[in-house]
């Protein structure tokens, strides 16, 4: 077990010393966005179109891959929403913000930097063919469930429209949009061009982890503590089993695929819940403090679910 936190534990020191950072007064809350603006918008981007348009789509692909991770996925978002709906008595757009949480999952700055250090580049195909689909996936499921509940009384051509302006207008989809450009028609790129994305795509993780960790000391632990459990549960125990099972039992996945799916499946929720909240005005505390706890929490769970899948 300790050989799996020396995995674990380095990510989320780089996340800790941004919490610290701010918490002592030597960063702020400005110089942190101004951080992960730079990783969201340009040095994620980078990593994601480098990687992308280098995907060996047939093998990376795997319709069984895809199914394990987003059937967990719609399965942890589906009983969220219905427990928040029935348990805690939530209005209809609040279990849907508070189920969103346990559907959009940190796989891009905690999943990827785990994947990494516990399996190396074996792992970092199928987590990176999850990631390409997994921000217009979750967004889909989202907001048209939130829109077809007549949280805001939206039409059915206006949420499309909101579903596709959310999407287009992100900087991570554009860089997985034109990795896939690139790697359909066999573009080549120019030559200076390809270190450049390196250098960017580098800076990107250990950027992004000390952003996060900057990020959170706004967070509170100031909603309905027995919802963050639940949030907890569904995200870091019920969604990486659902995946485990489908990926050993149904579809019988390699090693490597299996452990891509698992992992990413057991990350804490990311910051786009928090910004799917507060896109609707709906159960912020919640949200918020679920994000935290659980990036906290995930310190635990990561590595128990490193020790099932084994490293």
């Amino acid at each position: 077990m300790l050989a799996l936190f020396n995995i674990v534990l380095p990510v989320f020191i780089v996340i800790g010393a941004g919490y610290g950072a701010v918490r002592s007064g030597l960063m702020n809350q400005p110089q942190i966005s101004a951080l992960m603006r730079f990783a969201t918008t340009f040095a994620i981007p980078a990593l994601l179109f480098s990687k992308i348009s280098a995907l060996d789509l047939s093998a990376s692909l795997n319709p069984g891959l895809l199914l394990s991770f987003y059937t967990g996925a719609l399965a942890s978002f589906t009983l969220t929403t219905l427990l928040a709906r029935t348990l805690f008595n939530r209005r209809p757009g609040e279990a849907i913000a508070i189920g969103f949480a346990a559907l959009f999952g940190n796989t891009l700055l905690l999943g990827l930097a785990i994947v990494e250090r516990a399996y190396g580049s074996a792992a970092m195909e199928p987590a990176f063919a999850i990631i390409s689909v997994h921000a217009p996936f979750c967004f889909v499921v989202g907001i048209t469930t939130m829109e077809l509940m007549r949280a805001n009384g939206k039409s059915l051509p206006a949420t499309a429209r909101i579903v596709t302006k959310t999407i287009f207008s992100n900087a991570l989809m554009i860089g997985i949009m034109l990795g896939y450009v690139v790697n359909l028609t066999g573009l080549p790129l120019p030559a200076p061009l390809i270190p450049a994305l390196d250098m960017l795509g580098r800076a990107a993780l250990p950027a992004a982890l000390f952003g996060l960790g900057g990020a959170l000391v706004q967070y509170g632990l100031r909603g309905n503590l027995q919802e963050v459990a639940l949030i907890c549960i569904s995200k870091l125990v019920i969604h990486p089993a659902i995946a485990f099972g489908l990926a050993t039992q149904v579809f019988h996945l390699p090693n490597n695929l299996t452990r891509g799916a698992v992992v990413l499946a057991a990350m804490a929720p990311g910051i786009n819940a928090y910004v799917f909240a507060n896109m609707y005005d709906h159960a912020k505390d919640t949200v918020a403090a679920t994000i935290l706890l659980a990036t906290t929490v995930s310190i635990l769970s990561a590595s128990l679910w490193l020790a099932l899948l084994g490293t």
